[in-house]
């Protein structure tokens, strides 16, 4: 995995000197080519071997479709962008279900979300468009049932990746959330963009057979 690793730290160094010097056409040569990046290691790594990894292989490419739809600044493609990601949410939950849960652990951890989202939105809120305030909803409620049943995995299995990949996954969306509904900046971009392609290639590695 170190040579994805490091195709992807110069592929978002790429992205983040894209956009702080205005070069945005190369947005969709680099990101895309990043997307590439996380769905052949999930390949590498043995996805399609085992139940768990193919339903995550299929959450990784999700994201990719993801990825590309919020390169243009439309709100079409960002609803869509949207959507992909939302899916991606649901179908690394699935895989962590296939894994195995712990109910406990899963209950606990999706208390502590709760709890956590409460002043995210409280924060976010004023700034969405009516419009948009139902798929926000639907997506911090799938994001974090995804995030619960990644505790609950790791409850089962003590695999701390699974838990980690998938909460960088759930901060990463705080970024996108940032830059589409308050303001874009480049100190968004430097912590949220890394996050999220990490926790991408963190779940990737989590379908090798132990």
């Amino acid at each position: 995995m170190a040579v994805f690793w490091g195709v992807m730290g110069a592929l978002v160094a790429g992205q983040l000197w894209a956009f702080a010097t205005d070069r945005r056409r190369l947005e969709w040569v680099l990101k895309p080519a990043a997307a590439l990046v996380f769905i052949a290691a999930g390949a590498w790594a043995g996805a399609l071997a085992s139940d768990y990894g193919r339903v995550l292989f299929a959450g990784l490419i999700l994201a990719a479709c993801g990825d590309v739809l919020l390169i243009p600044k439309d709100e079409r493609a960002f609803l869509g962008g949207l959507v992909a990601f939302l899916l991606g949410h649901v179908a690394y939950a699935v895989a962590f279900v296939v894994r195995g849960v712990d109910l406990a652990w899963a209950g606990g951890g999706f208390a502590i979300l709760v709890v956590a989202a409460a002043p995210v939105l409280r924060w976010l809120w004023p700034h969405v468009e009516p419009k948009m305030r139902g798929p926000v909803l639907a997506y911090v409620a799938v994001i974090t049932v995804m995030v619960a049943l990644a505790a609950g995995t790791y409850g089962a299995h003590g695999d701390v990746l699974v838990l980690v990949g998938a909460f960088a996954f759930y901060l990463s969306d705080l970024s996108v959330a940032q830059g589409r509904f308050v303001k874009q900046s480049l100190a968004n971009r430097a912590w949220g963009l890394p996050l999220y392609f990490a926790a991408q290639l963190v779940l990737a590695g989590t379908v090798a057979p132990s």
